[in-house]
């Protein structure tokens, strides 16, 4: 099971690209016993965004400028310790970074068109309401009491 179930796709017929990904393995603060303490289980994956010719043009400036934030040098990080394995870690780490990307490349949310409200109903609400007022209006009893 060493090996990576990868690819792992971002959208489409786009996938994280393998060759590109910097790896670095450190002691894990998560679990593992004492066994956690000798085996280098955190995983960080690094990706360079800015210099990668794996994406497509508009998706790369796309998140470039989503993840302007959290990227150091147009390098973009994603760390993983929750499980005991380095091989899990991994795992988690490229499907995490494969998320990101496919969040942060998204095409931006269609514009919201106004529900267009048919005349009628505005004047029904209009005739209702005015209604309303007549009957409230016709209730201080100056007559019976």
């Amino acid at each position: 099971m060493g090996h990576m179930s990868g690819p792992y796709v971002i959208r489409g017929s786009v996938s994280l690209p393998e060759a590109e990904l910097m790896w670095r393995f450190s002691r894990s603060s998560g679990p593992g016993g004492q066994h956690v303490n000798t085996s280098d289980s955190q995983v960080e994956l690094r990706f360079d965004l800015a210099a990668t010719q794996a994406l497509p043009e508009v998706w790369k400036e796309r998140a470039l400028e989503r993840l302007a934030g959290r990227l150091v040098d147009g390098v973009v990080a994603v760390r993983s310790s929750e499980h005991r394995s380095q091989w899990r870690n991994r795992e988690a780490a490229a499907v995490r970074l494969a998320a990101l990307l496919a969040e942060a490349s998204a095409p931006p949310p269609r514009k919201r068109r106004p529900t267009k409200i048919p005349r009628g109903i505005n004047e029904r609400r209009l005739r209702e309401k005015k209604q309303r007022g007549e009957t409230k209006r016709g209730r201080t009893g100056r007559d019976w009491g």
